[in-house]
């Protein structure tokens, strides 16, 4: 089986591809997501969530455990008033952005970088048998893409938000609020895959496989197959 390697220490993003029958690996990658983004300047949100998509999926991709793997790193950014917002890991800052958030919308933006690390024909050299260059399966291929989704907020009373931010669940979330978790009481509706509000596209993840040759059925596990 074709074997796939989530670069992301997110329960919601492997709870989204067990639940969507995608057999992966968890493998997380100690990026320093400050350090890469003052690396390349002031991007706006969009580019953001790629480039750390990018920068998580490259930093597993290097590691042994890789080998033989296609490597999927995804990073989600929330974008508010022209703003980008990440975790705000602080009840203050949650609180802030949540009472700004209260009836009004904003745009999750998740990125998504593939890395195939399998073994391509250039890997091998004159003295490798022709029917192992001849099966190798890897593309080479490193790309990635961005999945957006407009969420729309319902009014929140400054008693739901401390209710919420009390939970603890916002403080580690793009946004401040999740959609798959208590935080969804609070959002009225979606425009655009939900799946990248959670923080992770099936579909995106679909179309990058497909560059690599991988049908997404080749990983899907059903009935603990």
């Amino acid at each position: 089986m074709t074997r796939l390697i989530l670069a992301s220490q997110s329960p919601a993003r492997t709870k989204l591809l067990t639940e969507a029958g995608i057999h992966h690996e968890v493998l997380v990658s100690d990026v320093d997501e400050d350090a890469v983004q003052a690396r390349y300047g002031v991007t706006d949100p969009h580019d953001t969530a790629l480039l750390l998509a990018r920068a998580k999926a490259e930093a597993v991709a290097a590691l042994p455990e890789a080998e033989g793997a296609l490597v999927l790193g995804c990073d989600s950014v929330f974008e508010f008033d022209g703003e980008s917002h990440g975790k705000p890991y602080t009840a203050a800052v949650a609180r802030e952005r949540m009472l700004r958030m209260s009836g009004s919308k904003g745009t999750l933006h998740t990125g998504h970088w593939l890395v195939d690390c399998r073994d391509t024909e250039a890997d091998f050299d004159e003295t490798d048998d022709a029917e192992d260059r001849e099966t190798a399966e890897g593309t080479g291929a490193t790309l990635g893409a961005v999945s957006s989704a407009d969420v729309h907020f319902a009014e929140m009373s400054e008693v739901d938000i401390d209710a919420y931010i009390a939970t603890g669940e916002p403080l580690h979330c793009a946004g401040s609020f999740t959609i798959d978790g208590l935080g969804g009481a609070f959002i009225r509706k979606v425009d655009g895959d939900p799946h990248a509000v959670v923080g992770l596209s099936i579909s995106t993840l679909r179309e990058l496989l497909s560059h690599a040759n991988v049908g997404i059925t080749e990983l899907w596990q059903v009935d603990g197959q």
